[in-house]
């Protein structure tokens, strides 16, 4: 049964444990990890949630759509990278002990990946083929990643507080944070052509143009946490704000609003625009919340 909205926000409880990551796959339908419980869940809008098994301690992390029509995903406590087709047949490749956690389809025709604890980016193409590039600087824990508007990826290190773009070829390069001790996570590409991405640590969300100038915008409560980031509609992005329960708005003119979540304590993560024209928002609580967004 569909719960009643609580002002512009439902929740959805949906099956398993954890959901962490969540994507707009190509079929009309919302596709999430559970973390908790090893599992890819499946939910068209209106309809009832289904979940896909995979190997209970594998600890599926971010989850992104592919170049070939299914979504793919990290394993971070497998090593692994999974694909999963939107029949539901799964695919895992292995790889070394790099506990990878962000992912997205590049503009090679491939999918890019941060490998958290070997200070790599790796390239699996859709054959399962992986290269990996090393960055220029340790302990620097790449986190999320996304693709750009120049033929290159850009991602997050969390522990070098700093922006990495890395192109085709392997090339990296590094752009420090103004901040200090940011930490930022989530990043991705936003209506202006620009990269944007939040700072969990320092409370803010921060903006990087493709020729490397930064701006950082404070949010009203530093100690929200913002953990993950999605481009919506118009000039509007939505964040996470894991550790105050609500999720959160920018403009691309640095405007902030914010809606606070119906349930205490849920733990929102990762987000993305739905094919119902709102906002879904994995709960690790366990449900999938629904934000109306303007224009829905």
């Amino acid at each position: 049964m569909t719960p009643e909205p609580t002002g512009p926000v439902s929740e959805h409880p949906v099956p398993g444990r954890g959901p962490y990551a969540i994507a707009a796959g190509p079929d009309q339908a919302l596709w999430y990890t559970l973390e908790g419980s090893g599992e890819i869940g499946r939910l068209v809008p209106g309809g009832s949630p289904e979940a896909f098994h995979l190997a209970a301690d594998c600890g599926p992390t971010i989850i992104a759509p592919g170049p070939d029509g299914a979504l793919w995903f990290t394993e971070y406590r497998a090593n692994r990278i999974g694909r999963i087709s939107v029949d539901g047949t799964v695919t895992e490749f292995g790889l070394r002990e790099c506990g990878p956690y962000g992912i997205t389809a590049g503009p090679d025709g491939a999918v890019w990946f941060t490998e958290t604890t070997t200070d790599s980016i790796g390239r699996i193409a859709t054959d399962g083929t992986v290269t990996e590039f090393p960055l220029p600087i340790a302990e620097a824990f790449p986190s999320a990643i996304v693709a750009g508007p120049d033929e290159a990826l850009w991602f997050t290190m969390n522990r070098a507080n700093a922006i990495g773009r890395i192109d085709l070829s392997g090339a990296v390069t590094l752009y420090e944070l103004p901040t200090p001790d940011a930490a930022p996570v989530g990043i991705t590409l936003g209506p202006d052509g620009a990269l944007w991405f939040v700072e969990i640590a320092a409370g803010q969300i921060g903006r990087i143009t493709v020729d490397g100038k930064i701006s950082e915008h404070p949010l009203p409560d530093r100690g929200a946490r913002p953990h993950a980031i999605t481009a919506g509609t118009g000039d509007v992005l939505w964040f996470s704000e894991w550790g105050a329960n609500r999720v959160g708005s920018i403009t691309v003119d640095g405007v902030i609003d914010s809606v606070a979540l119906p349930t205490p304590n849920s733990e929102p993560h990762g987000l993305t625009l739905g094919p119902d024209g709102a906002l879904w928002v994995a709960l690790e609580h366990g449900a999938l919340a629904r934000v109306v967004v303007a224009g829905e």
